[in-house]
């Protein structure tokens, strides 16, 4: 009987999301979605070039997690930390948050971002969450979302759009899928099934392609004076798997 009660309270809590007519969040740490997937302990290294200088990027899929309040049900997300470095120095740390709902779409509750210059955090522009500061260690200016983002479909298709961003004037960010079947090959090596999005913004003039490969997420993304490409991820497939 004990053990039925937890079920009991979350199976109840999933109805009541479900006729509010919002996600439901059961399992909100199973990130599976084939594109953007998340692995706990996992590693993501890319390089590129901004403006002329040396990229180098390195994404850590964090253990531990952080529970967001989602109209008044804790909703349990992932972190990702993704840290930069420009020309061999330390220039943006972010942590981002993600969930997964019971259809497979992958949610953004926000992320903190701490911009650096000579070793000295200057500014968090573009931080948000679901709720706003709420820890510490959350920037005091930190935008205060209402509900989560859609960061990743269940099954993209071509010439769909979604808004992995849409806090304006803080952030605004809208995906559009071109292809579903593309081909790359970066240091890291060849994918095939690949979407390609473009990414557009109201708050830029500018737009930014990525590619996403199936079971790895983002391996490639190119911008006008920018490109980013994934060279090592213990997140690859075995070879000749």
């Amino acid at each position: 009987m004990k053990a039925i009660v937890p079920l009991l309270i979350a199976l109840s809590l999933g109805f009541a999301q479900a006729r509010a007519g919002g996600p439901v969040f059961s399992n909100p740490l199973v990130i599976d979605n084939s594109f953007a997937p998340f692995v706990a302990g996992a590693v993501k290294v890319y390089v590129g070039k901004s403006d002329g200088e040396n990229v180098v990027v390195a994404d850590l899929f964090l253990e531990e997690t952080r529970t967001f309040d989602l109209n008044g049900t804790d909703v349990e997300c992932a972190i990702l930390q993704e840290t930069e470095f420009e020309g061999g120095q330390l220039t943006e740390i972010s942590t981002n948050y993600f969930a997964q709902s019971d259809d497979g779409v992958v949610f953004y509750f926000g992320e903190t971002v701490d911009a650096y210059e000579d070793g000295v955090i200057t500014g968090h522009g573009g931080s948000w969450l679901v709720g706003g500061a709420t820890l510490p260690s959350d920037p005091e200016d930190t935008a205060n979302a209402d509900a989560p983002a859609v960061f990743m479909p269940a099954d993209p298709q071509i010439d769909d759009t979604w808004k992995p961003e849409d806090l304006l004037p803080f952030v605004d960010e809208t995906d559009t899928l071109l292809d579903d079947d593309a081909k790359v090959k970066v240091p890291a090596g060849k994918f095939e099934g690949c979407l390609k999005v473009e990414e557009s913004s109201s708050l830029d003039s500018g737009t930014e392609l990525k590619w996403y490969a199936p079971g790895v997420g983002v391996i490639r993304a190119k911008a006008k004076g920018e490109s980013l490409k994934l060279v090592a991820s213990t997140m690859l497939p075995a070879e000749g798997g």
